[in-house]
């Protein structure tokens, strides 16, 4: 008997977590948010060779930064994220 209240806690703890997840991510829940926002930043100063994300002066395409660490070359992640990179830098060259 107690095998049967256990694998019952699991799955209703698993079908819980995964409306939540849908409430939260989706829209098909009432009382889901209206819209998604990621906040989002360029990182300069963190890219390593060929893995930019956009043009500088020097180029102008994506994936074609030619040293590591350039402090023209950026990437865009999630906001409050570039400071906790080590040399990671919000401004360019600064």
């Amino acid at each position: 008997m107690p095998y049967r209240l256990a694998n019952g806690a699991v799955l209703a703890a698993a079908i819980g977590l995964s409306l939540l997840a849908v409430q939260q991510y989706s829209h098909l829940l009432p009382g889901s948010a209206k819209t998604f926002s990621a906040d989002r930043e360029r990182c300069y100063a963190v890219v390593r060779a060929g893995r930019n994300d956009c043009g500088t002066a020097k180029h102008a395409c994506a994936g074609q930064a030619t040293r590591e660490r350039s402090p023209e070359e950026w990437l865009m992640l999630p906001a409050g994220t570039c400071l906790r990179i080590a040399g990671g830098q919000l401004k360019a060259g600064g």
